[in-house]
């Protein structure tokens, strides 16, 4: 059994391990953006939400108050 590598077969690893190393800021950044965008709209997904919520109970409640109204003039 040889107990020599072959110079392409170290280089062409080495070349692969410097790519991998080299590309994993940008793609840890890329999922860091991907989330933070994932977050922000859910966020304005529940403020809407939130929103149409309090629109139906002030209708209800300003619905009931006029109907209060109406009923003291009688």
């Amino acid at each position: 059994m040889a107990d020599s590598v072959n110079n392409q077969v170290t280089d062409a690893i080495t070349i692969t391990n410097t790519k991998v190393l080299a590309e994993a800021p940008a793609m840890a950044m890329g999922s860091l953006y991907q989330t933070i965008g994932n977050s922000v709209a859910m966020a304005a997904a529940n403020a809407v939400y939130a929103q149409q919520q309090a629109n139906v109970t002030y209708q209800a409640a300003s619905t009931l108050g006029i109907t209060k109204l109406f009923e003291q003039n009688k």
